[in-house]
Protein backbone atom coordinates (compact mmCIF):
# COMPACT_ATOMS: atom_id res chain seq x y z
CA UNK A 1 0.00 0.00 0.00
CA UNK A 2 1.42 3.46 -1.31
CA UNK A 3 -1.19 5.14 1.11
CA UNK A 4 -4.81 5.50 2.12
CA UNK A 5 -7.30 8.32 2.57
CA UNK A 6 -10.12 6.78 4.65
CA UNK A 7 -11.87 10.71 4.42
CA UNK A 8 -12.81 9.44 0.60
CA UNK A 9 -12.39 5.81 0.69
CA UNK A 10 -9.74 5.75 -1.90
CA UNK A 11 -6.57 3.56 -1.70
CA UNK A 12 -3.49 3.49 -3.92
CA UNK A 13 -1.76 -0.06 -4.07
CA UNK A 14 1.68 -1.12 -5.62
CA UNK A 15 0.85 -4.14 -8.10
CA UNK A 16 4.59 -6.09 -8.74
CA UNK A 17 4.29 -7.84 -12.08
CA UNK A 18 6.73 -8.54 -14.45
CA UNK A 19 3.93 -8.48 -17.43
CA UNK A 20 1.88 -5.54 -18.45
CA UNK A 21 -1.66 -5.75 -16.94
CA UNK A 22 -5.29 -4.29 -19.23
CA UNK A 23 -6.09 -0.94 -18.53
CA UNK A 24 -8.88 1.50 -18.88
CA UNK A 25 -8.13 5.48 -19.71
CA UNK A 26 -9.32 7.45 -16.89
CA UNK A 27 -12.28 9.91 -18.15
CA UNK A 28 -13.39 13.34 -17.02
CA UNK A 29 -16.16 13.11 -14.64
CA UNK A 30 -16.58 16.62 -14.85
CA UNK A 31 -18.09 16.58 -17.92
CA UNK A 32 -20.56 13.87 -17.01
CA UNK A 33 -24.29 14.45 -17.43
CA UNK A 34 -27.71 13.73 -15.87
CA UNK A 35 -29.59 10.55 -17.49
CA UNK A 36 -25.99 9.69 -19.29
CA UNK A 37 -25.35 5.90 -20.29
CA UNK A 38 -23.00 4.12 -17.47
CA UNK A 39 -22.08 1.02 -16.72
CA UNK A 40 -20.69 -1.16 -13.40
CA UNK A 41 -18.33 -4.20 -13.72
CA UNK A 42 -17.84 -5.66 -10.22
CA UNK A 43 -18.24 -9.00 -8.30
CA UNK A 44 -21.38 -8.73 -6.58
CA UNK A 45 -22.11 -11.54 -4.21
CA UNK A 46 -19.41 -13.23 -5.67
CA UNK A 47 -20.41 -13.69 -9.56
CA UNK A 48 -17.20 -12.51 -11.02
CA UNK A 49 -17.53 -10.28 -14.47
CA UNK A 50 -21.13 -8.72 -13.44
CA UNK A 51 -21.55 -6.18 -15.81
CA UNK A 52 -25.03 -3.70 -14.82
CA UNK A 53 -25.70 -0.84 -17.10
CA UNK A 54 -27.84 2.64 -16.04
CA UNK A 55 -28.06 6.12 -16.26
CA UNK A 56 -26.34 8.90 -14.40
CA UNK A 57 -29.05 10.58 -11.94
CA UNK A 58 -27.33 13.41 -9.91
CA UNK A 59 -23.69 14.47 -9.91
CA UNK A 60 -22.21 15.77 -6.77
CA UNK A 61 -24.62 14.23 -4.30
CA UNK A 62 -23.18 15.49 -1.00
CA UNK A 63 -25.89 14.73 1.33
CA UNK A 64 -25.23 11.43 2.15
CA UNK A 65 -22.61 9.44 4.46
CA UNK A 66 -22.41 6.04 3.71
CA UNK A 67 -22.84 3.80 6.51
CA UNK A 68 -23.00 7.03 8.62
CA UNK A 69 -18.94 7.36 8.07
CA UNK A 70 -17.70 10.67 8.04
CA UNK A 71 -16.11 12.22 5.45
CA UNK A 72 -15.24 14.10 2.26
CA UNK A 73 -18.36 13.12 -0.06
CA UNK A 74 -19.56 14.41 -3.86
CA UNK A 75 -20.41 11.41 -5.72
CA UNK A 76 -22.14 10.42 -8.91
CA UNK A 77 -25.13 8.26 -7.94
CA UNK A 78 -26.51 6.11 -10.77
CA UNK A 79 -29.73 3.48 -11.08
CA UNK A 80 -26.88 1.07 -12.50
CA UNK A 81 -26.96 -2.04 -10.05
CA UNK A 82 -24.39 -1.86 -7.46
CA UNK A 83 -24.27 -4.61 -4.86
CA UNK A 84 -21.99 -5.88 -2.35
CA UNK A 85 -19.02 -7.00 -4.24
CA UNK A 86 -19.08 -4.14 -6.90
CA UNK A 87 -17.06 -1.72 -4.59
CA UNK A 88 -14.09 -0.57 -6.05
CA UNK A 89 -15.01 -1.21 -9.62
CA UNK A 90 -15.13 1.13 -12.80
CA UNK A 91 -18.24 3.14 -13.69
CA UNK A 92 -17.46 3.26 -17.20
CA UNK A 93 -19.09 5.85 -19.71
CA UNK A 94 -19.93 4.86 -23.07
CA UNK A 95 -16.43 5.70 -24.51
CA UNK A 96 -15.11 3.45 -22.17
CA UNK A 97 -13.59 5.48 -19.76
CA UNK A 98 -13.44 5.10 -16.28
CA UNK A 99 -15.59 7.77 -14.86
CA UNK A 100 -16.35 6.99 -11.01
CA UNK A 101 -14.90 4.45 -8.90
CA UNK A 102 -18.26 2.38 -7.53
CA UNK A 103 -18.58 2.60 -3.71
CA UNK A 104 -21.75 2.69 -1.91
CA UNK A 105 -25.63 1.89 -1.85
CA UNK A 106 -28.63 3.15 -0.58
CA UNK A 107 -30.04 -0.16 0.81
CA UNK A 108 -33.29 0.93 1.48
CA UNK A 109 -33.91 1.12 -2.03
CA UNK A 110 -32.95 -0.13 -5.71
CA UNK A 111 -31.33 1.40 -8.27
CA UNK A 112 -29.73 4.27 -6.10
CA UNK A 113 -26.02 3.48 -6.26
CA UNK A 114 -22.80 5.92 -5.60
CA UNK A 115 -19.84 6.55 -7.12
CA UNK A 116 -16.79 8.42 -6.32
CA UNK A 117 -15.71 11.12 -9.12
CA UNK A 118 -12.42 9.75 -11.13
CA UNK A 119 -11.79 13.77 -10.89
CA UNK A 120 -11.66 13.50 -7.02
CA UNK A 121 -9.73 10.45 -7.39
CA UNK A 122 -6.98 11.70 -9.24
CA UNK A 123 -6.57 14.42 -7.08
CA UNK A 124 -6.49 12.40 -4.12
CA UNK A 125 -4.35 9.74 -5.94
CA UNK A 126 -1.75 12.38 -7.32
CA UNK A 127 -1.15 12.75 -3.27
CA UNK A 128 -0.83 9.76 -2.05
CA UNK A 129 1.82 8.69 -4.94
CA UNK A 130 3.50 11.89 -3.87
CA UNK A 131 2.99 12.23 0.16
CA UNK A 132 1.53 9.29 0.97
CA UNK A 133 -1.08 10.62 3.02
CA UNK A 134 -4.05 13.28 1.56
CA UNK A 135 -3.71 16.92 2.88
CA UNK A 136 -6.32 19.09 3.09
CA UNK A 137 -7.12 22.88 3.15
CA UNK A 138 -8.82 23.86 6.42
CA UNK A 139 -11.26 27.15 6.86
CA UNK A 140 -12.15 26.60 10.61
CA UNK A 141 -15.43 26.94 10.42
CA UNK A 142 -18.61 25.25 9.99
CA UNK A 143 -22.03 26.25 8.34
CA UNK A 144 -25.51 24.69 7.48
CA UNK A 145 -28.56 26.11 5.57
CA UNK A 146 -30.78 28.71 6.46
CA UNK A 147 -34.38 27.89 8.06
CA UNK A 148 -37.12 29.20 5.48
CA UNK A 149 -37.36 32.22 8.41
CA UNK A 150 -33.75 33.50 7.88
CA UNK A 151 -33.84 33.20 3.75
CA UNK A 152 -36.49 35.49 3.18
CA UNK A 153 -34.46 38.15 1.06
CA UNK A 154 -31.46 36.11 1.53
CA UNK A 155 -30.07 32.91 -0.05
CA UNK A 156 -26.95 30.51 0.92
CA UNK A 157 -25.46 29.28 4.55
CA UNK A 158 -25.09 30.95 7.78
CA UNK A 159 -21.95 30.47 9.31
CA UNK A 160 -22.76 28.17 13.02
CA UNK A 161 -19.30 27.99 13.90
CA UNK A 162 -16.01 29.70 13.89
CA UNK A 163 -12.25 28.57 15.49
CA UNK A 164 -10.60 30.92 17.40
CA UNK A 165 -7.25 32.28 15.29
CA UNK A 166 -8.54 29.82 12.59
CA UNK A 167 -8.43 30.61 8.86
CA UNK A 168 -11.95 31.84 8.85
CA UNK A 169 -11.63 34.23 12.02
CA UNK A 170 -8.94 35.71 10.51
CA UNK A 171 -10.58 36.37 7.47
CA UNK A 172 -13.25 38.00 9.77
CA UNK A 173 -15.88 35.76 9.52
CA UNK A 174 -18.42 35.55 12.63
CA UNK A 175 -21.26 33.25 13.68
CA UNK A 176 -24.58 34.61 11.61
CA UNK A 177 -22.73 35.87 8.53
CA UNK A 178 -24.48 34.55 5.71
CA UNK A 179 -22.34 33.24 2.98
CA UNK A 180 -24.11 33.00 -0.54
CA UNK A 181 -20.93 33.13 -2.88
CA UNK A 182 -17.48 31.94 -3.22
CA UNK A 183 -14.86 32.27 -6.14
CA UNK A 184 -18.10 33.48 -8.29
CA UNK A 185 -20.09 30.14 -7.94
CA UNK A 186 -23.49 30.32 -5.74
CA UNK A 187 -23.48 29.00 -2.63
CA UNK A 188 -26.77 27.41 -2.01
CA UNK A 189 -25.97 24.51 0.45
CA UNK A 190 -23.60 23.46 3.07
CA UNK A 191 -22.07 20.60 0.85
Amino acid sequence: MIGQDTASDIALLKVDVNRPLPVLPLGDSDRLTIAEWVMVIGNPFGLSHSVTIGIVSHTGRADIAPAGREGFYNFIQTDAAINPGNSGGPLINLRGEVVGIATAINSAGQGIGFAIPIDMAKAILAQLRNNGRVVRSWMGMSVQEQSAEQEKPRRGVVVTGVVEKGPAATAGLRVGDVITGFQGHAVRNAG
